[in-house]
């Protein structure tokens, strides 16, 4: 499995261009300073390339740099977590459980225009299949995301305050909106992962610790969200359990 994740990384990085290589090749960690999502800093984290050891993305960076976009930064986001993800892993255990960056999107990206092509010129059987093949591939991804999370957040429990694993990685094939919810989730939990490799002192997230409660939340299952209330809102914090 190993080589097989490396090798996909590695060609699909080398099938992209050498200026964009060169824009998005991991660094060493920088100090982006203090400040909020609008602040300078934030700019910064924003469009940096990735880094070792992984930038802390808040939800509320996030959330600014995905909704303005159409969720094109998303789409570099889940390419920068990757490959940090991917050389962190690499260079602590020798060896990979993820595709990296280039590996992890591309090949979906690229299966998505092709079959969507082979689709528009009427070879429904050829572009149909691919697809759907990118589809899983990227699903597949998010599932083996969560999984990777949890295991790195579990290895410093005590630092961010956690019992237990923070998500269920299978949320990821629940339809919307509860896919949405787990992937909050991962971005709160992995930058405070980051926030706490880097020695940096946390900066609350008000999105996710004040307005949506079940983002920065104990882990919950399916039941316990439907009649907890308290999880929602920030104004719905007080309501009585259903």
């Amino acid at each position: 499995l190993d080589t097989f994740l490396q090798g996909t990384n590695a060609a699909m990085k080398a099938l992209t261009i050498a200026p964009v290589r060169e824009r998005f090749e991991m660094r060493r960690a920088s100090d982006f300073g203090e400040g909020g999502p609008f602040s300078q800093k934030g700019w910064a984290m924003l469009t940096s390339p990735p880094e070792s050891p992984g930038i802390p993305r808040s939800v509320s960076l996030t959330i600014l740099g995905s909704v303005p976009t159409g969720l094109i930064w998303y789409g570099y986001y889940k390419f920068s977590v990757e490959e940090e993800l991917f050389q962190d892993e690499l260079r602590r255990e020798g060896k990979v459980t993820g595709a990296g960056g280039y590996g992890t999107l591309l090949p979906f990206v690229f299966a998505f225009l092709i079959g969507g092509a082979a689709t528009v010129a009427g070879h429904e059987e050829l572009g149909g299949p691919l697809i759907q093949l990118g589809g899983f591939w990227i699903l597949a991804g998010q599932v083996n995301l969560y999984r990777r999370v949890n295991e790195l957040c579990l290895s410093r429990k005590e630092a961010l305050g956690l019992t237990e694993a923070p998500l269920y990685s299978w949320w990821a094939l629940l339809p919307p909106p509860l896919d949405v919810v787990v992937g909050l989730r991962q971005v709160h939990f992995l930058a405070r992962y980051w926030t706490s490799v880097r020695g940096d002192a946390w900066e609350e997230d008000k999105v996710a610790e004040e307005y949506f409660p079940f983002i920065a939340s104990e882990r919950f299952t399916l039941r316990e969200f439907a009649r907890e209330p308290r999880r929602w809102f920030w104004f719905s914090r007080e309501w009585g359990d259903w």
